[in-house]
């Protein structure tokens, strides 16, 4: 994993979910001091990093945060973490810390399991503007 971006976070995201990629725009326009980078899941790099931190590439439905060589954050602990990079107002989604991961999950698997029937799926992965590209690995 020696060829990822230096001090990024890398958030590994659904790539075909409208949710997920409504979020990740969400992330980039927000995102002020430049600490993320974005995979798809379903891309060989995402695959490649899923195995390399080992999280099941079969079963996996979340958001993941990857901070290469310290962490990395799974579901609702993820979007809390980005939450809390953001900075600015949006670190006031740390307040859901208080909530037990264990009820935090269960509302995230709702969300995730029901995803594509709410927000509905595409038949690709987004292919980032030229002004974007930078932001995906």
């Amino acid at each position: 994993m020696n060829n990822l971006p230096q001090n990024k976070k890398i958030i590994l995201f659904d790539g075909v979910c409208n949710l997920c990629d409504s979020a990740v725009k969400f992330v980039i326009q927000h995102d002020q001091k430049d600490v993320f980078r974005f995979v798809a899941l379903q891309s060989e790099l995402g695959q490649e990093i899923l195995k390399h931190i080992g999280i099941d590439t079969k079963n996996i439905d979340s958001v993941i945060l990857y901070d290469p060589g310290v962490a990395y954050y799974y579901k609702s602990a993820a979007a809390i973490e980005i939450a809390k990079n953001l900075g600015g107002f949006f670190h006031f989604g740390t307040v859901f810390r208080i909530i037990p991961s264990g009820i935090s999950n269960q509302l995230y698997d709702y969300i995730a399991n029901n995803r594509y029937k709410w927000y509905g799926k595409k038949e690709s992965c987004m292919v980032p503007t030229p002004e974007l590209t930078s932001k995906f690995l």
